[in-house]
């Protein structure tokens, strides 16, 4: 199949079971908002060394929020509702109630949520012990907020966050012909699917350069590059996916509240990154895998593709 001349590959990448959740910061200003979602989902690319992978999904203006106040809408995934929890709590205690002006509420409706319920994680619940006794707590339309005096004024925090069973670790890889068509492709997909709800790109600018596998000749070693796509070891690596004209291989990691969004998302990019086109050294667009032994959610690509215009076996 091609699209633009970019060939997709008869592949899938896989994906695997994750809880989530969705923070809505608020603050007296959006730039304040930022500067709190930025330091919360910062070190946040990966659950293998992170504890969970984190970004920021969009901004909300006065009428989407709980306060009237610019906001931000973060999402976080874990592989567990424990550590999820854990990271909520000290994320949440770091970088958001140190900054001026903020306010943390839950960001998912349990009655409008697509995505399964899992168990809620502890947001004032659990931060308003650094209140050291002055703090208070409000019931307002059947959920309880606490406030927290602090040297600005108050921090306003909801008792708890709502979680979902989620998907994480859908991908795209973009083989190119030199750098440059290479990140136009991948910059092109991460600016299309930011535009769609209920996911995000965890690494950096929403792109990862050192894609990896499982496992490595190393003990300890949970991790390592994955040879079968990078371009310097063609010839070498018995594993090599690419042929002598790709030189640049950059890869998209997509974490979604639901398979359905996570596919969307991939069908986004694959649209996307082709409209650079193989003309312009936008070559393959292909996925990680390892057998359909790692997670159950499998993205086959050219049935993604299928209903892209243009797309043609």
């Amino acid at each position: 199949m091609q699209i633009n001349g970019t060939l997709i590959d008869d592949t899938f990448a896989e994906a695997f079971p994750m809880k989530a959740t969705r923070l809505v910061i608020t603050a007296h200003t959006p730039a304040w908002a930022r500067n709190a979602a930025q330091s919360l989902t910062g070190f946040a690319t990966s659950v293998i060394d992170c504890g969970c992978e984190a970004g920021i999904e969009r901004e909300l203006g006065r009428g989407e929020t709980p306060d009237g106040r610019p906001g931000i809408s973060v999402l976080m995934f874990a592989i567990s509702s424990k550590e999820l929890a854990k990271q909520v709590m000290r994320r949440v205690g770091q970088c958001v109630l140190t900054c001026p002006t903020t306010a943390v509420y839950s960001g998912i409706d349990p009655a409008a949520s697509r995505a399964p319920l899992s168990d809620n994680a502890p947001l004032g619940g659990a931060l308003r012990f650094f209140g050291d006794g002055w703090q208070i707590s409000k019931m307002i339309g059947g959920k309880r907020y606490w406030r927290v005096p602090v040297m600005d004024g108050e921090f306003v925090c909801e008792e708890s966050t709502v979680t979902v069973k989620a998907v994480g670790g859908g991908n795209l890889l973009f083989l190119a012909r030199d750098l440059d068509a290479a990140l136009a492709g991948a910059e092109a997909a991460v600016a299309a699917m930011h535009k769609l709800p209920n996911v995000i790109t965890p690494f950096p600018g929403g792109v990862v350069r050192s894609g990896s596998k499982i496992g490595s000749k190393y003990a300890g070693a949970t991790a390592s590059t994955n040879d079968a796509f990078c371009p310097t070891l063609v010839g070498l690596s018995k594993k090599s996916e690419l042929s002598a004209e790709v030189a640049c291989v950059l890869e998209i990691v997509i974490d979604g509240l639901t398979d359905a969004d996570v596919g969307a998302a991939m069908t986004a990019g694959i649209a996307a990154a082709a409209g650079i086109g193989g003309a312009a050294g936008m070559l393959r667009v292909s996925a990680g895998n390892y057998g359909g032994k790692l997670g159950p959610y499998h993205f086959h690509l050219r049935e993604l593709a299928a209903g892209i215009d243009g797309s043609r076996a």
